[in-house]
């Protein structure tokens, strides 16, 4: 790859990165359209069922003769199929346009190289893989539906420095500072779920909403084994999409659905695979320790991001204790300090 492919399609992944929270369960695709070495037309996806980036960036170009010259960047391989909209390859090939470059081809099912072939078809000359790591990170969350089969999970959770994140018997106890706190909403606002346990929903009885940072709300996803949480906690206000993972039999509420799960399987299990049926591809899992270390010793996260705080209870709820693995990210935020592990070894949900 040439100097100039990379510095254009790296300008498709900052577009694609703009529809964050607002193209899923789609993949966050941006395309750049160049004539000459100029960038004359871009576009990214911006709304589930709106129009694609290839769709905005092509309409944007205002001298549409040009599009028979130009080379377009595109950070996912254009798609194939009739979906929501028309294919995009056809588009392409219908404008005329000669080349086409692309970050990662499409892991899903209807795509999977059919675009790809489709413009080579058609005479388009295609080149594969400009900075495909960045575009895999980009699009971990999809990427890990499709491929594994499940959500893309990110544990998160606030400890202190001493190692607890709760005090005795659950007490709640306020760890992380104010910038710890807006940085996970605008967490919330990009995964498309959020997951706790019934200790955390009982004994913090949180909200499980986005309120500091702008975005859609996840969906409220809470394990309650016997049906446990009293009807004036928050999670069953109704107030935004609930999901409750039970053993007993479900009733009905307006924005509740209550899951009842088998007590004879193991739960993780069933409740990643009744995610993956509903096409949720990301959830965000705040607690508490029995879940978070239920994932852990599964092997079942792909993100752990903690929150290490200067104070110190002395005892209490111990947090989750992890072996050696990959550390990403460590930063201050605020008066805390921030670890962001990846795990590279991912299981798909058997």
């Amino acid at each position: 790859m040439n100097s100039e492919d990379v510095i254009f399609m790296r300008r498709a992944l900052d577009l694609a990165q703009l529809g964050t929270g607002y193209a899923r369960p789609n993949p966050l695709v941006g395309c750049v359209v160049t004539h000459q070495g100029r960038i004359i037309g871009e576009g990214w996806h911006q709304q589930y069922g709106g129009p694609h980036a290839e769709v905005n960036a092509l309409e944007s170009v205002a001298n549409q003769a040009l599009l028979r010259e130009s080379r377009v960047y595109v950070t996912l391989e254009p798609c194939a199929h009739h979906g929501k909209t028309p294919p995009c390859a056809d588009l392409l090939i219908a404008k005329g346009v000669p080349e086409v470059v692309i970050c990662n081809e499409d892991p899903f099912p209807l795509v999977a190289g059919r675009g790809i072939d489709k413009l080579r078809a058609a005479g388009v000359k295609v080149e594969t893989g400009v900075l495909a790591a960045e575009g895999r990170w980009l699009n971990r969350r999809f990427f890990t539906f499709h491929e594994k089969k499940r959500p893309y999970l990110v544990l998160k959770w606030a400890e202190t420095a001493d190692g607890f994140l709760a005090g005795r018997y659950f007490q709640p106890v306020q760890i992380s500072g104010p910038q710890a706190g807006l940085l996970t909403h605008q967490w919330r606002a990009e995964e498309q779920a959020i997951l706790v346990g019934t200790r955390t929903a009982l004994h913090d009885n949180p909200r499980l909403n986005v309120r500091d940072w702008p975005g859609p709300q996840p969906t409220r996803l809470v394990i309650d084994k016997n049906l446990s949480l009293p009807p004036t906690h928050h999670l069953l206000d109704s107030s935004q999409a609930t999901l409750i993972y039970t053993y007993r039999q479900p009733r009905h509420a307006t924005n509740l659905d209550l899951v009842t799960l088998s007590e004879a399987d193991d739960l993780i299990p069933q409740v990643m695979g009744d995610l993956y049926e509903r096409q949720i591809q990301s959830v965000l899992v705040e607690g508490g320790p029995t879940v978070l270390n239920a994932l852990i010793n599964a092997g079942l996260w792909d993100e752990i991001r903690v929150f290490r705080a200067p104070l110190r209870l002395g005892q209490g709820i111990a947090a989750p204790r992890m072996g050696l693995t990959a550390l990403r990210e460590r930063r201050n935020v605020g008066p805390d300090e921030l670890f962001w592990y990846v795990n590279d070894k991912k299981p798909a949900v058997h």
